[in-house]
């Protein structure tokens, strides 16, 4: 056979063996792509079946053997604690025995249509639970027309806070449409497991007293959940709720705490969650909280470590619904939320929580930071109103036919650029945070150029080298005048970052001084394997972090992975 023949039929396998192996990689992409898809699916799917999906409605049926059951909720409320026991359908899911009461104080109204809904579904059956949810909160939104007060305000909250999730829900009651209600997450176990791994440590709910409540003799007047230092510990019992089975003390000890040294209150306090909390009331002007005259709508729990955690409650009335901020009344015009000052309350000592915090330099350098982050993340660039459309347009046929409604359509349609009410004159949401936003934005303290964190690199086993790397070291280059750069960092999660200062002076693996490369040794201790941290740079004006959400995902690294 001529060498000619065989080269052609050696071409020729060669160009159908390409065929075959192109066909092979086509297909392997191909179920690739279908597994992918596949995986996508299962995770939108487990998502979309999340109770409080933030963008899928809830459908909630009560049913009671009782005719009069409004008539009854209406008694149980009016006098204890007592509740009426109903079977609750959530989907498609039944749960018999269920106790259900009105919830509320300000927003109850007797004989109302729409009142707000307290619901337990392990009343009877203590392990009865919907998703690990046993208990539900059905709130009527009271003051709100555009209906996503609570929705928007808990979803930013969560950026930054440990803060219950939301959603909304078409409420049924014996084959009556009620209408559309937010659906809140119970700050309960089942929350207080999830975000802080426990739920047995002192727990409190910092309310307004009710109105016939007395101030005890020999107490200050007006205090609420300020937290303000009371000699007599019965001056407390008004102002707080207790939620654990004991903690006075601690609570006690934690206005101590307020009422001493600053740079101790880390012991006893989560001050950058607090701040956080400050940042958050004050940008969305959410005045019925800790930045209100009646500091209130707020819980403190303890972690693991001995330190007071906020957790913001009810948002019904933020972005400006609620307006007063001292106590023989003093309703803010639109003009004056639009330009709140940022410092509120920073020099008032009757809130310590906030100006005993804001006083120090470094703490108050934080919160500006947090402010400028809640703002760039929401509001800056109009994220905020996108949002606040997106949630309307998913309610609007629902709200179109609820009768028992607070506002009519069309002011909710306008709800969002237009005050609405002659006599609450609850401003837009709109209206109020693109003036607000702009105003933020000048304000002499926060328009400062905080230092800027570039890359942060973490140095591993030099090339060839069969020494293996034992400490962490990193590296980073922060520009804009950076005077102090920290890292937080931890070697179990879990546990309290430590904090360790990076040098730019040339003797701290850091390179040559003052060229804006600073540097830190971090040696693990009892044998840690990995280390999670973050930065946060300061200068004369302001800080920065790295990364910006390092509160719930700090960076991470590990030796092994070093020693590669």
């Amino acid at each position: 056979m001529p060498i000619k023949s065989l080269t052609n039929r050696h071409s020729s396998f060669k160009y159908y063996q390409g065929i075959i192996d192109t066909m092979k990689k086509i297909l392997i992409l191909t179920l690739l792509a279908v597994m992918g898809n596949a995986i996508i699916l299962s995770a939108q799917k487990s998502d979309w079946n999340d109770f409080y999906n933030t963008d899928r409605i809830q459908d909630i049926s009560i049913r009671f053997k009782q005719k009069n059951w409004k008539d009854v909720l209406d008694s149980l409320k009016l006098n204890g604690e007592e509740m009426l026991i109903g079977s609750v359908r959530i989907g498609v899911n039944e749960y018999k025995n269920a106790g259900i009461r009105y919830r509320g104080s300000k927003s109850f109204k007797y004989g109302g249509d729409r009142n707000s809904f307290q619901i337990k579904l392990n009343h009877i059956d203590k392990e009865q639970n919907h998703q690990g949810y046993k208990k539900l909160n059905i709130s009527n939104a009271l003051r709100d027309p555009s209906m996503v007060r609570e929705v928007l305000g808990f979803e930013i909250a969560r950026k930054y806070m440990h803060a219950p999730k939301a959603n909304y829900t078409r409420l049924t009651v014996n084959g009556e449409y009620r209408g559309l209600f937010t659906n809140i997450e119970y700050v309960d176990d089942h929350f207080l497991n999830k975000h802080f791994g426990s739920a047995d440590n002192t727990f409190f709910k910092c309310s307004r007293p009710d109105e016939d409540t007395k101030d005890a003799e020999g107490c200050m007047k007006k205090v609420s959940g300020t937290l303000v230092y009371e000699d007599d510990a019965s001056c407390y019992m008004n102002n707080y709720e207790i939620k654990s089975e004991n903690g006075w003390d601690d609570l006690i000890g934690l206005t101590k705490a307020l009422d001493g040294d600053v740079q101790k209150l880390g012991n006893v306090l989560d001050v950058d969650q607090v701040l956080w909390m400050h940042a958050f009331n004050n940008v969305l002007a959410n005045l019925n909280s800790y930045a209100g005259d009646y500091s209130e709508n707020y819980y403190l729990y303890q972690d693991k470590h001995g330190r007071f955690v906020p957790i913001p409650r009810d948002m019904n009335l933020c972005f400006g619904s609620y307006k007063n901020i001292k106590f023989k009344g003093s309703y803010l015009s639109l003009e004056e939320l639009q330009e709140l000052d940022p410092f509120l309350h920073a020099d008032n000592n009757a809130k310590p929580l906030i100006s005993k915090l804001l006083k120090d330099p470094y703490y108050r350098k934080v919160y500006v930071s947090h402010v400028k982050t809640i703002m760039n993340d929401n509001f800056s660039d109009g994220q905020y109103e996108k949002r606040a459309k997106e949630l309307q347009k998913l309610i609007t046929n629902d709200m179109f036919r609820d009768k028992f409604k607070y506002y009519d359509h069309n002011q909710f349609l306008a709800s969002l650029t237009k005050t609405t009410g002659k006599k609450s004159k609850i401003p837009g949401i709109v209206e109020l945070m693109d003036k607000r936003a702009k105003f933020l934005k000048k304000h002499a303290e926060i328009r400062g150029f905080a230092p800027e964190i570039g890359d942060v690199e973490i140095l591993g086993r030099e090339k060839f080298s069969n020494k293996a790397v034992k400490t962490f070291i990193l590296n980073a280059k922060v520009e804009k005048h950076a005077k102090k750069v920290r890292v937080y960092y931890r070697f179990n999660e879990g546990d309290i970052f430590q904090v360790g200062f990076m040098k730019d002076d040339g003797n701290s693996k850091d390179g040559a001084a003052g060229d804006k490369l600073f540097g830190l040794e971090i040696k693990p201790t009892d044998g840690a394997k990995s280390m999670e941290y973050y930065l946060v740079a300061e200068n004369a004006v302001g800080t920065s972090s790295m990364p910006s959400n390092y509160m719930f995902k700090p960076l991470k690294v590990e030796l092994s992975s070093l020693n590669q």
